[in-house]
């Protein structure tokens, strides 16, 4: 295994805008699901 210098680690570039792009999306979906279960609530069967 290679050891990364310091100027190696700062040219790393990660996956944060696809983990935000994720959180994003899981979040509208939340928000989402809690209206339309509250303005249309459905009965368990």
């Amino acid at each position: 295994m290679k050891e990364l210098n310091n100027n190696e680690l700062h040219d790393i570039v990660g996956g944060n805008k696809v983990a935000a792009g994720l959180l994003i999306a899981a979040g509208i979906t939340f928000i989402i699901g809690v209206i339309d279960g509250y303005i249309r609530p459905l009965r368990c069967n």
